[in-house]
């Protein structure tokens, strides 16, 4: 079976986003992913990871202990939410929720070499992720997904009709696994993001070892 990994660096290379876009980008969860040294380490180089655990009290420590982990992977550490974080930390860009991405109170923290990801759940939102001035759209959910248990999944179909009409790459994100991304092999995707099919025992581990995936480093 054709690994995680490997379909992510496909759909990096085929999108032209290899050494400028993550192929994979790990989503943290303060619930399914606590601490997440160990799927960190199994991320190929170049890929980048995302902060949330929002309503972390001591999220300021977390995020320089992962920032330390991630430095040592060769992987980007992404803040979601705040960008006042994002510069204390010295992290490599930001990730904007819908809400954050219409206030645009964000852009006077933002620094020149930042990755810049919003989220995304419509076209519309599409579209003002581009005019917000993020480099990349996370659109979900893609699939069926413990997150968001009681939302309608978009399909393979229509998320890859979405990414053909968006004014910016996408990254497939929500019940994305090995099995279900190879539904994704033919859409012009520019990288796959997940959680659980990114913790230690899922299907991406074991591909940083083989050379699977080799993007270029951050």
């Amino acid at each position: 079976m054709t690994s995680l990994a490997e379909i992510a660096h496909r759909l990096n290379l085929s999108a032209g986003g290899a050494g400028r876009l993550p192929p994979m980008i790990l989503m943290t969860d303060d619930t399914r992913l606590a601490f997440p040294a160990a799927a960190i380490g199994s991320l190929p180089r170049g890929s980048a990871v995302i902060l949330r655990h929002y309503d972390d009290p001591g999220r300021e420590a977390l995020g320089r202990r992962i920032l330390a982990v991630c430095r040592d992977a060769r992987v980007r550490l992404l803040i979601a939410g705040d960008a006042r974080l994002a510069s204390r930390l010295g992290a490599d860009g930001l990730h904007l929720p819908e809400w954050m991405v219409r206030r645009g109170l964000w852009r006077g923290w933002r620094r020149p070499g930042w990755l810049v990801t919003s989220a995304a759940h419509s076209p519309a939102a599409l579209w003002h992720a581009r005019r917000a001035g993020a480099d990349a759209a996370l659109l979900a959910p893609v699939f069926h997904t413990a997150s968001h248990p009681g939302d309608k999944p978009l399909g393979a179909l229509r998320f890859a009709a979405w990414c053909r009409v968006a004014p910016l790459p996408v990254y497939a994100l929500g019940g994305v696994t090995a099995e279900t991304a190879g539904r994704l092999a033919a859409s012009p995707a520019a990288g796959l993001a997940a959680i659980s099919g990114l913790t230690p025992g899922g299907t991406a581990v074991g591909a940083k070892k083989r050379g699977a995936a080799k993007a270029a480093p951050p």
